[in-house]
């Protein structure tokens, strides 16, 4: 996922960072996308993740720092060689840094939408674009701006997040918050952010997440087969697969939904009535099908409401199109990144087209 800008690194101290940050911030203020309190939040974060950085080779050889964190990160840095010898993933510093935050995620994210519509609040940024969350390195200042958000009668989700990309204007870090994961899983997360430094779209975000989390996804097969595992396992694709599609086919009957001419408080009432109609059809799936326990359970019986599921249009969306481009590229990945930079570079209303062309047809 991406995180918001500050500055640009030049794999220099952090003296020359500070030169910088006035003009930068300067820059975001005229922008008029928030308050100065916003962005020095967004600053102090920032620095302080730049701050705890330290190469990942010196914790490895370090004899005094935890045996577990070691043997992890060498299993990343593993990983790490290979997004960049195997999957064509940009070659730098990123990943090979090693940063302790001493809290659970790095920002959470905060999604809105009015009560009655799917599509996000849209923040803007002078580098990043448009995306649909703002991000904030403290909880506390997250919770405070999701409160206002509902007081102002808006749907809201706020979600932890345990890394993030800064498109190689920094070099970004392996965090802490992202030690919680299997071997495999940590190396996904980095073929992910990594994607977004090769190719990223100012205000596309369905289309920068989908081709992220592509990237994640091929990368994986790959990785996996590399080292002489066995594709994962069908039953866990399978069943994510399969809520996925459980929460595409919410969000599609919600929009329809919307577009009726219904009166507020009628509205109101079938809304809750399709997400009472959804965690039903989950129960009878996991109960039926899944053995009773569920992976998901906590997300679904949590509050849902629209905000809550924006990450899942913005991050599948366009998979089988970049599935398909893979193909079409035969399989290469430095043809098939092109092909997304060409895609890239088509305005919006002639790239989604090119994007549904794949859908159907599995060529442009």
């Amino acid at each position: 996922m991406f995180g918001f800008i500050v500055g640009r690194s030049r794999h220099g101290s952090l003296d020359r960072f500070f030169r910088g940050l006035v003009p930068a911030l300067g820059i975001f203020l005229l922008s008029g996308c928030s308050t100065l309190d916003y962005y020095q939040q967004l600053t102090r974060g920032q620095v302080s993740l730049l701050r705890a950085r330290e190469p990942v080779a010196q914790v490895i050889d370090d004899p005094s720092r935890d045996p577990a964190l070691r043997a992890r990160l060498a299993q990343a840095e593993k990983a790490r060689a290979f997004a960049s010898q195997q999957l064509g993933l940009p070659d730098n510093r990123s990943y090979r840094l090693y940063a302790d935050i001493r809290r659970p995620f790095v920002v959470w994210n905060v999604f809105a939408t009015r009560e009655f519509s799917l599509d996000p609040i849209q923040h803007c940024f002078p580098i990043a674009g448009c995306v649909a969350y703002r991000g904030y390195y403290e909880q506390g200042r997250a919770r405070g701006a999701a409160a206002l958000l509902r007081q102002q009668g808006l749907d809201v989700y706020m979600g932890g997040v345990e890394a993030y990309s800064t498109l190689g204007w920094f070099d970004d870090p392996i965090i802490s918050s992202m030690m919680n994961w299997g071997d495999e899983r940590l190396a996904t997360l980095i073929f992910h952010e990594l994607a977004h430094q090769q190719v990223y779209v100012p205000g596309d975000t369905p289309f920068n997440e989908s081709f992220a989390t592509f990237v994640e996804q091929e990368g994986t097969r790959q990785w996996r087969a590399a080292r002489g595992l066995p594709p994962q396992a069908d039953n866990q694709n399978l069943r994510r697969d399969t809520f996925v599609h459980m929460v595409l086919g919410l969000r599609d009957r919600l929009g329809a939904l919307y577009a009726q001419p219904l009166s507020a408080q009628a509205m109101r009432e079938r809304k809750q009535a399709e997400i009472d109609a959804f965690r039903l059809a989950y129960r009878n799936l996991r109960d039926t099908q899944w053995g009773g326990k569920g992976a998901y359970d906590a997300w679904v019986e949590a509050p849902i409401n629209n905000a809550k599921l924006l990450p899942f249009g913005l991050y599948d969306r366009w998979v089988p199109a970049f599935a398909a481009l893979y193909q079409r590229s035969d399989e290469r990945w430095p043809a098939f990144y092109q092909a997304v930079r060409n895609l890239a570079a088509l305005p919006p209303a002639q790239r989604q087209r090119a994007l549904e062309a794949l859908l159907g047809k599995g060529a442009v």
